[in-house]
């Protein structure tokens, strides 16, 4: 009995520690504004003007450039639930070696406008990341995308393979067809789903997903800038653009083109990464099968000619935030060799 008793005990204690080390790190969220104006980028932040579908937007990019020009330009592209300041590092070791390094955001992104209706698609996208190059009359550079940037960087690689100097994908999403395997979800229910989002929830299934369950405190930065969102006062609009690109995402899938790329390419695989779209949506059985990344890395790698595969075996879904050195290493030497 009185074991039982100690146990009950200590349970009680862990869950009101768990409790308040949850609220305390809520508590530090704060309003951000619609297109982060609360929130500072590591490097300075400029602009380009774009009217689509009848709408006058802003796309944000960082354009940073070396003490020391080597010749040759690289382009980071930020995943779905980040923004170009998760670069930091990566842009500071670059920049160190020569390289000029332009880091957007994806219009309904970070700091970038966030459209009141507009239909996404990853051509479009592409097509606006090509307008920032042309605006700084850069013809050609590398190309890496993380996340859903790996979507975003595969298309632009697909659609102007005479600019894309190198290819690099950090654990892509998209490297799987989601759509035979997960029920289809209307924007609607995207968008229901994504204004019930709160701290806890977005940082539960970021642990779930991009870090195996294993937490660190520099972690929570990523958290807060998207709990910050859903204080703002007009969260409905950023919710609505995540609900349009979630159907994107799931209508438009790269991995059957991948044959198609003829760039010297290069795939940065944290082994531990388990992400895929609708994973809450399917059985166990079924979720078993989805975001299963060694085995994804592999056969994509054996889909592009002449491609490079860096598994890296204590990293998840962030290589580039969990072992940076790991995944700065093989990116270094790819883009000399």
């Amino acid at each position: 009995m009185q074991k039982w008793f100690q146990k009950i005990v200590l349970t009680g204690i862990a869950i009101i520690l768990f409790t308040v080390v949850s609220v305390a790190q809520s508590s530090r969220v704060v309003p951000l504004g619609i297109c982060l104006e609360n929130y500072a980028y590591p490097y300075p932040v400029q602009y380009i003007s774009l009217n689509i579908q009848g709408e006058q937007l802003k796309m944000a990019y960082m354009d940073v450039q070396p003490a020391q020009y080597n010749g040759h330009n690289i382009i980071l592209l930020h995943g779905k639930n980040f923004n170009g300041a998760y670069w930091a590092t990566t842009i500071q070791a670059l920049i160190e070696k020569g390289y000029r390094v332009i880091v957007p955001d994806q219009i309904g992104f970070g700091k970038s406008s966030k459209p009141q209706h507009i239909q996404y698609s990853f051509q479009l996208l592409a097509q606006n990341t090509k307008a920032i190059l042309d605006s700084l009359h850069i013809s050609r550079t590398s190309v890496l995308g993380h996340s859903m940037g790996g979507m975003v960087a595969t298309r632009f690689t697909l659609m102007y393979p005479e600019v894309v100097e190198k290819f690099i994908l950090e654990n892509p999403i998209g490297l799987e067809d989601w759509k035979l395997k997960v029920p289809y979800q209307t924007v609607e229910q995207w968008y229901a789903s994504e204004l019930k989002q709160n701290y806890d929830k977005i940082k539960k299934y970021q642990l779930d997903n991009y870090y195996f369950g294993e937490w660190k405190p520099e972690y929570d930065q990523w958290v807060n800038l998207l709990a910050g969102w859903t204080l703002s006062p007009e969260y409905n609009r950023i919710a609505w653009n995540a609900a349009l690109t979630y159907d994107m995402i799931f209508t438009q899938p790269v991995c059957y083109e991948f044959s198609n790329i003829t760039v010297p390419t290069l795939l940065i695989i944290g082994q531990r990464d388990r992400t895929a779209l609708g994973k809450n949506l399917v059985s166990e059985v079924v979720r078993n099968t989805m975001g299963n990344y060694p085995v994804l890395g592999r056969a994509t790698q054996q889909k592009i000619k002449n491609s490079k595969l860096a598994e890296i075996p204590a990293a998840g879904h962030l290589p580039h935030i969990q072992t940076f050195q790991q995944f700065i290493e093989p990116l270094l030497d790819f883009l000399k060799s």
